[in-house]
């Protein structure tokens, strides 16, 4: 008998396993996806984010189920043109461009909201097909910080924004501005105040609902030696009086709002700060108790979600490309986005099929400021990207490669210099670059990969240089990828080409393979 209900133990503790492992896990993307905002039509979610300084910005994603996310479309193609926007002068926008947006759906129109400190505006883009578009932009000063905006009744619309004092203002009907003589007015003196006295981070990233003919409003709060934290507010009317209380405090997860599924189940969805990787989206279940969302288990985050379980980011979120495309495919697949405002007359993928050509667009001496650096996301635990560059068209003076992105970068490329080529592995810490190590090389093509290991924040990155394809040989040193804020965004992969002498110089890049290592 005992050794039967020692076999019926291990039973269960294996079937267990194995319908844990068929449910979706936190986090729900294992990738930089901040500020999210998400809306239900249907038995379709959608979902926009932060890109920041990253062009085409506010992607929108899709999803069937919550967890299996597809980059469908961008709200814009570039915010406008400056010299911060272009990258000319010596200027950029790092970690500024658009933050964080807002998605709603209301009368057959689609509206994602965003502000953005680079041009002081607050932008509201409208489309009737989400996925197609077009998009109609409308633009009004100044930037509302962290905004929310709300159909209430009677075609009445309210944008809710602030940091720690809350304020709302009553917006056209068409969200084209502020309505004249509408209501406007400081909605929470110290939303903050649930979360005590002693705040680093005042209340932000609001996001506003209408429930059950009841107002809830979401923000985060920051406490001092404490950790990320959620606050919900709740009131009867929309003017207040608000009554306000911690929602969650568990693993520095907040930022974010409430989702229902069409069988009747509530989550909350938020990030986590995990390190170089970026901002990573987690989910929590929540119980409607007395009026009041409840979030999470026991007040904690679950590891596992009553969801179906992830097929992973490729090719929804990150993928690889091979430069091809069939008639009617857009030219750059929606995986990938420019580090700020692109000069189209300088890349092609047309020119020669297959390839992704870079011709050189900027004169300088250091990345940050090149023009036409090609990025998508990295992502975890760990993986790695891989490309085929072809470099017989390059001047004397120009650079070109693989980079892992952010403030602190490091990057693997080929440099013309004095009639020759060297493959070249850099390393640059807090604003200073210095070169690791140099090959010489001669040939006229060569393959780089850059890897990264963000499990448990580990946060390590390293560069491999090959002349088949087969052998990896590692060059230059182990490099830190640490996240921070002048960038505020995760790690990415990056495909550039830069002058540091004259223009005219090209480069083809014959593909870019993701792997990952799970």
């Amino acid at each position: 008998m005992k050794v039967l209900y020692n076999l019926l133990a291990i039973f269960l503790i294996l079937t267990g396993s194995n319908a844990q492992d068929k449910k979706a896990q936190n986090p729900v993307i294992f990738a930089d996806v901040p500020d999210l905002s998400i809306i239900r039509i249907g038995s379709n979610y959608y979902m926009s984010s932060t890109t920041m300084h990253m062009n085409p910005g506010v992607p929108i994603m899709k999803s069937k189920d919550l967890i299996n996310w597809k980059i469908i479309n961008y709200a814009y193609d570039t915010l406008g043109s400056s010299d911060e926007l272009n990258l000319d002068n010596g200027k950029n926008t790092y970690g500024r461009g658009s933050w964080a947006s807002n998605i709603r759906f209301h009368n057959n129109m689609f509206y994602v909201t965003t502000f953005s400190q680079t041009t002081g505006k607050t932008y509201v883009y409208t489309t009737k097909d989400i996925e197609k578009g077009p998009w109609k932009e409308i633009s009004f000063s100044p930037a509302y910080h962290d905004h929310s905006i709300l159909f209430d009744d009677n075609d009445r619309v309210y944008m809710v924004y602030g940091n720690g004092k809350l304020f709302i203002k009553e917006l056209q009907s068409d969200l084209s501005g502020i309505k004249e003589n509408g209501l406007d007015q400081v909605l929470i003196e110290n939303a903050s105040s649930p979360a005590g006295n002693n705040i680093m981070l005042g209340a932000e990233g609001s996001q506003l609902y209408k429930i059950n003919g009841k107002y809830y409003l979401f923000n985060i709060v920051w406490p001092k030696d404490g950790m990320r934290t959620v606050l919900i507010h709740r009131a009867d009317k929309i003017a207040g009086p608000w009554e306000g209380k911690i929602g969650l405090q568990d693993l520095g997860v907040a930022q974010g709002g409430l989702i229902d599924t069409p069988d009747g189940k509530w989550f909350s969805y938020f990030f986590r700060d995990y390190g170089g990787v970026g901002r990573i989206p987690y989910f929590v279940p929540v119980n409607w108790v007395d009026g009041w969302p409840v979030l999470g288990e026991n007040n904690k985050v679950p590891q596992y979600l009553d969801l179906p379980e992830s097929k992973g980011l490729i090719p929804g979120i990150v993928n690889s490309d091979d430069f091809s495309r069939k008639k009617g495919e857009k030219d750059l697949s929606l995986v990938w986005q420019w580090n700020h405002n692109p000069d189209n007359s300088l890349w092609s993928v047309q020119e020669r099929k297959g390839y992704l050509r870079l011709k050189t667009a900027s004169i300088t001496n250091t990345l940050t400021q090149a023009k036409n650096t090609l990025t998508q996301r990295t992502f975890g635990p760990e993986c790695s990207g891989t490309t085929l560059l072809e470099v017989s068209q390059m001047k004397d003076g120009d650079f070109a490669g693989l980079t892992l992105f952010q403030k602190d970068f490091g990057l693997v490329g080929v440099k013309a210099e004095n009639g020759s080529k060297r493959i070249v592995m850099i390393e640059t810490v807090n604003g200073i670059s210095k070169e690791i190590q140099s090959v010489p090389f001669s040939g006229n093509k060569i393959y780089f990969k850059a890897s990264c290991n963000f499990k448990d924040k580990t946060d390590l990155g390293h560069f491999y240089y090959s002349l088949n394809g087969k052998e990896w040989i590692s060059i230059g040193n182990e490099i830190k990828l640490p996240y921070t804020l002048p960038h505020f965004m995760g790690y990415r992969f990056g495909l550039f080409n830069y002058a540091e002498k004259s223009l005219g110089g090209y480069v083809d890049f014959d593909y870019f393979h993701l792997e990952n290592k799970n």
